[in-house]
């Protein structure tokens, strides 16, 4: 308020207003004041859980990955998104995505065989 053009005939100044775009981000979208991003993670990993380290606007944070989790499993980060004008932040909401290697080593091929062949574990559509 106030910062704009002088007025006519020597009245107060206006107000100033800004349009703003943001540029995309490499690894966070934008919803609103909600952010999302993608959490690769080994098939171990998931399979597993643990900690893991995931992007936020303020820097990395370690999140735990509960066990058994499969590629669309959205985990909650409650205050680590977009701020509003009034400053509160939305969240941001990490997605994970499960990844393999493109080409398996000698030794990963037999893990993955014995995995294979002692798991009863089958993938259901």
């Amino acid at each position: 308020a106030g910062q704009g053009g002088a007025a006519a005939g020597g009245g107060p100044r206006g107000d100033l207003f800004l349009i703003v775009d943001l540029l995309p981000h490499p690894t966070l979208t934008l919803h609103d004041t909600g952010l999302h991003t993608y959490l690769r993670l080994a098939p171990w990993e998931a399979a597993l859980g643990g900690p893991a380290q995931v992007r936020t606007l303020d820097g990395e944070v370690t999140v735990k990955i509960p066990a058994g989790s499969s590629s669309g499993r959205k985990i909650r980060l409650r205050g680590k998104g977009f701020p509003d004008k009034n400053g509160t932040r939305g969240d941001l909401i990490a997605e994970i995505r499960i990844v393999v290697p493109e080409t398996l080593s000698d030794a990963d091929r037999k893990l993955y065989e014995q995995l294979a062949e002692e798991s009863d574990f089958e993938a259901k559509g």
